[in-house]
């Protein structure tokens, strides 16, 4: 995903906090862990999530919650016709785990 250049503190600005009814929606389906990072020399954020399951976090896109989600931020992200951002997935190349506490 990306942001306009000239709206990253808007970006920012929509998250502190993002609406209390997208973020228990989000736990409802599974989601552990979330974050997005911005790179403000390329405006690209990269977003990372633990889920506990691949299922439950696609749903998510369905929830009414977060295609209003989607609508609100259209204006300072690139998006699709149907509001969703423009993103993109990006292959793991590298991963290291402690195993067993």
């Amino acid at each position: 995903m990306s942001v306009h250049a000239g709206h990253e503190t808007e970006y920012a600005r929509r998250h502190q906090p993002i609406w209390q009814e997208l973020a228990e929606t989000l736990v409802a389906h599974g989601v552990v862990r979330y974050s997005i990072f911005l790179d403000p020399e390329t405006q690209d954020l990269f977003a990372y999530a633990e889920i506990e399951s691949e299922e439950r976090w696609r749903a998510i896109a369905s929830t009414p919650v977060c295609r209003r989600w989607w609508r609100y931020m259209r204006d300072i992200m690139p998006a699709a016709a149907d509001d969703s951002p423009h993103s993109r997935d990006l292959p793991e190349v590298f991963h290291l785990e402690k195993n067993g506490a």
